[in-house]
């Protein structure tokens, strides 16, 4: 069985390393991995849960956060994190530590940009530079720009994206993540520290008629105001993320006959947070038990897209329609103090740091805690959408 998987990020790397540990020959495609990129960084409890034991941890040189500052116009509050409840890392560092995970399990890489893909009823073609490869079996895991989506399914259009843009803050670090709530755009500013810089920078929709100088522009204010990284050198940047409203979360297509897409390519990143490593790693364990799991490849793709559907679209589609509505200016009030004056609400908001609270649930979480009046000021914003 010849597998092919295009982009050797976490989720292709995952996906591959899956597969060459159950036999499948597979060749990864990717000129240009391992690279940093311009993203927090952050991996959540749940998504080291997933890959701990398969990669050489101590390499990576992590940063483990032990609290969380939320600030706003109205002030600010705290939250100790548990241990490894999230970690930042380079990633260079940690898509180096999967990559070379998969290569020991057996795969292959093939260091070259992939111009071409065409799927049949039978197999898939793959093209880069002069090479051409015949497949069992593709995965897209080529990001927001997927090569393999815009051949197989169709591109993202620009209200499914997000524009990630920022500054890394070279030689400053902490072992605190800051998050700024903010009403416009509908968001926040973040400051994740790594190894030896700290990444800040800010989100808004693609369609949203902001620019990423704009955006920059503020975040330099930013940093000025909240004394975060000041006086640092800036090296500025930007990346698309997927950034899909609730009604086309469900209504993508990922995968077809003998193909599927994983992680970005997918669309499977947190609308509210913008976090996508913990669904590219898990997209890609998805893809890899569907192929390995299935007698005829051509229906593994249905597999996989239900496995998609169970694990991950329910969760994704809840969050996007609260996205709107979690940063309004009395929500974001009511959460400062209730981070300030609760340990349950506190904890409940480790939890979804960690990755282990889902947004569907929440309600019930939040009037668990006791905090009645917070809890009940909380549901009354949030309306019926929890």
């Amino acid at each position: 069985m010849q597998i092919a998987v295009i982009g050797a990020g976490p989720a292709g790397a995952w996906a591959a390393y899956r597969l060459a540990r159950l036999g499948a020959r597979v060749t990864i495609f990717d000129g240009s991995h391992p690279r940093e990129k311009p993203c927090g960084g952050g991996v959540t409890g749940r998504a080291i849960e997933l890959i701990d034991g398969a990669i050489e941890w101590p390499a990576i040189k992590e940063t483990t956060i032990r609290r969380a500052r939320f600030t706003s116009d109205q002030g600010e509050a705290s939250v100790a994190l548990a241990d490894r409840g999230l970690v930042v890392a380079s990633r260079a560092a940690f898509d180096a530590a999967l990559l070379d995970a998969a290569l020991r399990a057996g795969a292959t890489l093939f260091g070259a940009r992939v111009t071409d893909v065409d799927a049949n009823d039978g197999s898939v073609t793959v093209r880069a530079g002069a090479s051409t490869l015949t497949a069992d079996f593709l995965i897209g895991a080529d990001g927001a720009n997927s090569l393999v989506r815009r051949r197989l399914a169709q591109p993202f259009r620009r209200d499914e994206l997000s524009i990630a843009t920022g500054f890394f803050a070279q030689g400053v670090t902490s072992d605190e993540i800051v998050l700024e709530m903010t009403t416009d755009p509908p968001g926040y500013i973040w400051s994740f520290p790594r190894g030896d810089h700290l990444a800040i920078g800010i989100c808004a929709q693609a369609d949203s008629g902001t620019t990423a100088g704009a955006l920059r522009t503020r975040i330099e204010r930013w940093i000025e105001q909240r004394d975060v990284g000041r006086g640092a050198a800036l090296v500025p940047y930007s990346w698309p993320i997927p950034s899909l409203a609730a009604r086309r979360v469900r209504a993508q297509r990922f995968a077809g006959p003998h193909w599927c897409l994983v992680g970005d390519a997918a669309g499977l990143v947190d609308p509210i947070t913008r976090e996508g490593i913990f669904f590219a790693l898990a997209s890609g364990g998805w893809a890899a038990d569907a192929i390995a799991g299935s007698r005829d490849l051509q229906r593994a793709g249905a597999d996989y897209a239900r496995r998609v559907r169970r694990g991950a679209l329910d969760e994704l589609a809840h969050a996007a329609r609260l996205k709107d509505i979690f940063f309004r200016p009395a929500l974001i009030a009511l959460l400062l103090r209730g981070l300030r004056d609760s340990a349950g609400i506190r904890a409940v908001m480790a939890d979804l740091i960690a990755g282990t609270q889902p947004y569907r649930g929440l309600k019930w979480r939040l009037l668990r805690t006791g905090e009645l009046g917070l809890a009940v000021g909380a549901l009354r914003s949030l309306k019926s959408e929890v």
